[in-house]
């Protein structure tokens, strides 16, 4: 079974983060939600949300990718903690993946994993990243070898799905995917 780990930070996307973890345990992948600093961690919009585990704690764990979720505010502390930027290089290194959201490519871009990729983020977040030969693009989801980046809130379900693909196949998103009554040209 593939593993996941989300980092959260104060400030995150409440609808990047819960989406994705809601979707990854419908398609039975083990998810792993891990605090920066405190257990309760409370996003942008005031929801709190009570991690498994402090990211101290699984820093030396397995996992076949990380999946950051935006939010400017919580983009920033994601960016700030040089551990993340050690896990995500870690998985990769490891032949795993990487996944950001919104503000979050940002801290693909800062931890050195973006050169020479096409990569989409929140408009703006990518302008000043200072990464050369980085290809932005403008469509929803974009996939580039491991990395996998999105837009923003709005995309957050077709993000989802597209990890779902990524460690689990077509089919499998295709059985999440049909429940939620919002069906995806992709899975029809």
């Amino acid at each position: 079974m593939a593993r996941v780990l989300v980092p959260l930070a104060p400030g995150f996307e409440e609808i990047e983060a819960v989406t994705v973890i809601d979707l990854l345990r419908r398609a039975r992948i083990e998810v792993v939600v891990a605090a920066l600093d405190a257990r309760e961690v409370e996003g942008s919009r005031g929801v709190t949300v009570v991690a498994d585990a402090l990211l101290e704690d699984v820093l030396d764990q397995r996992f076949d990718l990380v999946a950051l979720p935006g939010g400017r505010q919580g983009a920033e502390h994601l960016c700030a903690d040089a551990r993340v930027a050690k896990l995500v290089n870690g998985v990769l290194g490891a032949g795993g993946r990487a996944a950001a959201i919104c503000a979050a490519p940002s801290v693909l871009a800062a931890a050195g994993v973006l050169e020479g990729r096409r990569a989409t983020s929140f408009p703006g977040f990518l302008d000043d990243s200072g990464v050369s030969a980085l290809e932005q693009r403008s469509e929803p989801v974009v996939v580039d070898g491991p990395i996998v980046t999105s837009r923003g809130p709005g995309t957050a379900m077709d993000f989802a799905l597209e990890l779902i693909v990524q460690l689990a196949g077509e089919s499998v998103a295709r059985e999440v995917e049909g429940p939620l009554q919002r069906p995806d040209p992709r899975f029809s």
